[in-house]
């Protein structure tokens, strides 16, 4: 089959990969629409040591599932953490940090970017006939905004900081938005200002955060400049929210953190049965993300397209 294959910080493109083979309770997927995210591309600048299919953001059509004959044919988009369901950390139901995770196309796992792709059924999660592909492949990004409501009980009373508007950060802003919070977003680029502007979002240059204002503040940049302004932004006892790994070493003053009381929470995959209810009944649209679609064939000068600065979300369709 066709697909991308990443090994040593490079990325080709090969039509000699095989169609995954598949085991009880598991599903094999032909691909629909795959969309390219941060993490793929730091993969590409070696985040992670991967050599295998990368891609985690998918929807696609169930072709074989043994045993789960009903799935055959549907549309379906997948969690990507496979966990072994035995360990004590699933036991206790913490099945996304299991001891011995694999992860879709970023850890010991073939990903999303090829024809065909496999999961285990209970990973898989049906697409309602009314929501399109191209709304349907934003699932896992959407889920992971909504791990923030999961992880903090936010009120409308609250003012609430988002730091960065890309691909997560546009999404985290249209989550947080449905709960009525005083909500702003530190965006630079005029695409992202207008996406927010028109829904209703209010937009705020870096250097016109106040400090020590907010209850909240998301850091959506992964980068010592975002975490600096984030820091300096979260009021005395409020909290600071991580959404974006790091690359590297990060300076940390910790004694502001502990004089301040603020709270730090790591956030990472979020649910996804929620993050389909609102494609389904439309309280977000992530489409107006999508700068272009291209052809698996075309995968690596997508990629390229996806690093350049300002572009959102690129899709890849077989």
């Amino acid at each position: 089959m066709l697909g991308l294959w990443l090994e040593d910080k490079k990325l080709t493109l090969r039509n000699d990969l095989e169609i995954p083979r598949i085991g009880a309770d598991e599903a094999l997927i032909r691909l629909r629409l795959a969309g390219i995210c941060s993490t793929d591309l730091e993969m590409v600048r070696g985040y992670y040591p991967f050599s295998n299919i990368p891609g985690h953001e998918f929807v696609g059509e169930v072709v074989e599932a043994p045993g789960h004959s009903q799935l055959i044919g549907k549309r379906v988009v997948g969690e990507i953490s496979i966990y072994c369901g035995t360990c004590s950390t699933c036991l206790a139901g913490r099945t996304s940090h299991c001891e011995n995770r694999r992860t879709l196309g970023i850890m010991d796992y073939p990903g999303a970017f090829a024809e065909y792709l496999s999961l285990p059924v209970r990973n898989l999660h049906l697409v309602p006939d009314q929501v399109s592909d191209e709304k349907a492949v934003f699932t896992e990004l959407l889920a992971a905004a909504l791990e923030i409501q999961q992880q903090v009980h936010i009120e409308p009373r609250m003012h609430v900081l988002v730091v960065g508007a890309g691909r997560l950060g546009l999404l985290i802003a249209m989550t947080l938005s449905l709960t009525g919070c005083a909500l702003e977003v530190v965006a630079r680029r005029e695409k992202p200002v207008q996406i927010l502007s028109k829904l209703g979002i209010q937009c705020i240059e870096p250097g016109k955060v106040e400090k020590g204002r907010y209850d909240l503040v998301v850091e959506v940049t992964g980068s010592q400049e975002g975490f600096a302004l984030s820091s300096n932004a979260v009021r005395p006892r409020g909290m600071l929210v991580l959404k974006s790994p790091f690359a590297g070493d990060l300076t940390l003053n910790m004694s502001s953190i502990v004089v301040d009381e603020v709270q730090l929470v790591g956030s990472r995959c979020g649910p996804f049965k929620p993050a389909i209810a609102l494609l389904e009944n439309g309280s977000i649209d992530p489409t107006p993300l999508i700068d272009s679609i291209c052809s698996l064939e075309d995968g690596i000068s997508a990629f390229e397209l996806a690093s350049m600065p300002g572009v959102l979300k690129i899709l890849l369709k077989p």
